[in-house]
């Protein structure tokens, strides 16, 4: 694995996270730098869902720090959620909006990625012919696409994703791996949690299983 820099990107230390006086995880250590993917694994209930709110800035942990390039993430507030984007379990589209009104929401949110124009980012996750679909007319496998494409729109440094490939088949897996290949090819990072196996191939990968 590559040395990372003690300063630069995620730096998880000791951190602890307790659920209903029960104890998830504890004295949990890790360091997440350019180009480097953590894969979150465990039985249902050890935790991978809370730890993800907690790189998110969702919660504190219960014990222990987490930094981004070297500051307390929950100091820096909206410096910190500027870097990162998170896709959860859920889609989180606006079943109201088209597929491209959705991206353009997205866009205005963070700060807009040059590299990729709404249409490029529909494009990417094929969904090109429905721009101006509104979301509730996509299937399930769609809309899974169309809440992943969002990362495309932002400059986010970090992905945080749930169960990225809820919904989709296998054609639909392929893509986003595909996308998350590029992101770490170009120096972003990924942190995820996944039932299906997360194919990333020369990728410089972390797992950590929550369930030992």
């Amino acid at each position: 694995m590559a040395a990372v820099a003690t300063d630069t990107g995620l730096n998880a230390r000791h951190l602890a996270c307790m659920r209903n006086d029960r104890n998830l995880f504890e004295q949990l250590s890790f360091r997440l730098g350019c180009g480097q993917a953590l894969i979150l694994e465990g039985r249902n209930g050890s935790g991978k869902t809370s730890l993800l709110r907690i790189l998110c800035g969702m919660r504190q942990p219960d014990d222990g720090r987490l930094h981004w390039d070297g500051e307390d993430i929950f100091r820096l507030g909206p410096e910190y959620h500027a870097q990162i984007a998170y896709v959860g379990h859920r889609d989180g589209v606006k079943q109201d909006l088209s597929a491209g009104e959705n991206l353009r929401l997205a866009r205005g949110l963070g700060a807009p990625n040059p590299a990729f124009s709404i249409e490029a980012a529909l494009d990417r996750v094929e969904l090109w012919e429905h721009e101006d679909v509104l979301a509730r007319n996509l299937s399930a496998g769609q809309q899974r696409r169309l809440a992943l494409a969002r990362l495309l729109v932002t400059r986010a440094k970090l992905w945080i994703l749930d169960e990225p490939f809820t919904s989709l088949d296998s054609h639909g897996i392929d893509i986003v791996e595909s996308l998350f290949a590029n992101h770490l090819a170009g120096g972003g990072m990924l942190a995820v949690t996944s039932h299906h196996p997360v194919s990333l191939n020369d990728a410089d990968i972390i797992r950590i299983n929550l369930s030992t």
